[in-house]
């Protein structure tokens, strides 16, 4: 019996292996995207770079951060914002949308597993079709983003897998209002940007009004961005790093056992009720 375990579990290993080969592969096509959004993001970040010089002017630094840091920071946000792409709130609405959910469900391969495994596919694909050149442009127009404390290294990996995963869960419990109200194609647009505004992405949370800041900052949108860019840059100490992943891991935690009920809750009536 548990060699039969192993052996199934092998084989769903190899399945989910097979669909990020498979998107990989399939996001490698889609060549206008990739322009399009290599264009989006240079703008962003170019824009964003003299918003900053020119806010910098005749200062040495605003918030504890100096000018050659947060240019630094939005060139490594730029990357950071590749990375966090997802797409399962999309796939969640077409599926329920087209009436296959029930279907999909049925399959031998879980369907939110599926959709991680084609997100993750297709981050493989945006390293090295988007991160890469926005790196390159950001260091030709801009400045080279040197990390601040290379020994942070570690951590700020570890940072950003635990703030890929966090974005995937709130991206995958935001989908799942489509089995509610069918079309959110206009919500996600919405709350894409907000994700963007509240985790710091664009503006440093340490920029807002200290109230709001505060608000803010017990949330967990704040750990998707601006703490491994925090780590990146060298905006404080190793002990506050170590701290605020520690709250990271917990957001991460709490998310998944709040997607795992709420999966389960969607799974039953889903499969009851038919797609």
């Amino acid at each position: 019996m548990e060699k039969n375990k192993k052996n199934n579990g092998e084989i769903n290993v190899r399945k989910y292996l097979y669909i990020l080969k498979t998107q990989i592969i399939k996001s490698m096509t889609y060549e206008f995207s990739v322009y399009g959004n290599i264009i989006m993001q240079t703008i962003i970040m170019i824009t964003s770079a003299y918003f900053w010089k020119a806010l910098y002017k005749d200062r040495g630094s605003v918030g504890g951060v100096d000018a050659e840091s947060m240019l630094t920071y939005i060139i490594v946000s730029s990357m950071l914002s590749v990375l966090l792409i997802t797409n399962v709130e999309k796939r969640i609405e077409m599926s329920v949308m087209k009436g296959t959910v029930a279907t999909d469900m049925m399959r031998p391969v879980n369907i939110f597993g599926m959709y991680f495994a084609e997100d993750l596919g297709g981050v493989f694909a945006l390293v090295f079709q988007n991160m890469l050149p926005i790196l390159i442009i950001g260091t030709l127009l801009i400045k080279v983003p040197v990390m601040a404390d290379v020994s942070a290294l570690p951590l700020f990996v570890i940072a950003v897998l635990e703030s890929f995963m966090i974005n995937w869960l709130i991206a995958a419990l935001f989908g799942m209002i489509a089995f509610k109200t069918g079309s959110i194609d206009a919500l996600i647009q919405v709350k894409k940007h907000l994700v963007r505004l509240l985790s710091g992405s664009i503006i440093p949370i340490w920029f807002f009004p200290a109230g709001v800041s505060k608000v803010v900052s017990s949330l967990p949108f704040v750990y998707i961005y601006q703490l491994p860019l925090s780590i990146y840059i060298g905006k404080g100490e190793r002990a506050e790093y170590i701290a605020g992943m520690q709250i990271q891991f917990l957001w991460l935690v709490a998310l998944a056992a709040f997607f795992f009920f709420i999966r389960k809750k969607v799974t039953r009536k889903v499969m009851v009720q038919g797609g």
